[in-house]
């Protein structure tokens, strides 16, 4: 199985999740959001295409990472590839976060349509949904670009049925600096 990549996998990334993570940034994005941080990887047929199969191997060599985190362009428009890097990451006890300009809400209704989508769902910890405003962009939103993004945690969410946010009190404003600590 083959998957669109904007770049090769980023490791040592401690703005796109808690801790310390590699993120693997896909190619391809149909929101093209004003303003977004990452235009380039918009474009369907840009960056290359890896073997899922080299990207665990390089996913299972990672010594300081916590966890993987998607994004892109827009994980979700891959699916398959995705859903199988998930499952690889939490076998090898990696946690999950995924970036999307899908609302939970939309993805559960693909998902109707196209069961994978549950599946990938169902192997993500944490989803950062929805679209990037830049009127709502805020540098007091953690680990997402505007304030209309929630961090779900998914685990809960799945349990209940309902959308349950991310309780997330380990970082504190360092009042004399103005950075989150």
């Amino acid at each position: 199985m083959l998957i669109r990549l904007a770049s090769k996998l980023q490791r040592n990334s401690i703005v796109d999740g808690e801790g310390i993570r590699a993120v693997v940034w896909t190619q391809g994005c149909p929101h093209n959001c004003p303003g977004c941080h990452n235009p380039e990887t918009h474009d369907f047929d840009g960056g290359f295409l890896v073997d899922v199969e080299e990207l665990k191997e390089e996913i299972n060599s990672l010594d300081s990472e916590v966890g993987v985190t998607l994004s892109g362009g827009d994980p979700f428009v891959q699916p398959e590839a995705c859903l199988e890097i998930a499952k690889y990451c939490h076998k090898i006890d990696l946690n999950v976060w995924c970036y999307t300009g899908y609302t939970y809400e939309q993805l559960v209704k693909m998902g109707k349509d196209n069961p994978v989508i549950n599946e990938f769902l169902n192997e993500i910890d944490v989803l950062v949904d929805g679209r990037f405003v830049q009127k709502l962009k805020s540098l007091e939103a953690k680990f997402r670009g505007s304030k209309n993004q929630r961090l779900i945690d998914m685990k809960e969410t799945l349990k209940s049925d309902e959308v349950v946010l991310l309780k997330y009190d380990s970082i504190k404003k360092n009042k004399k600096t103005d950075i989150y600590i």
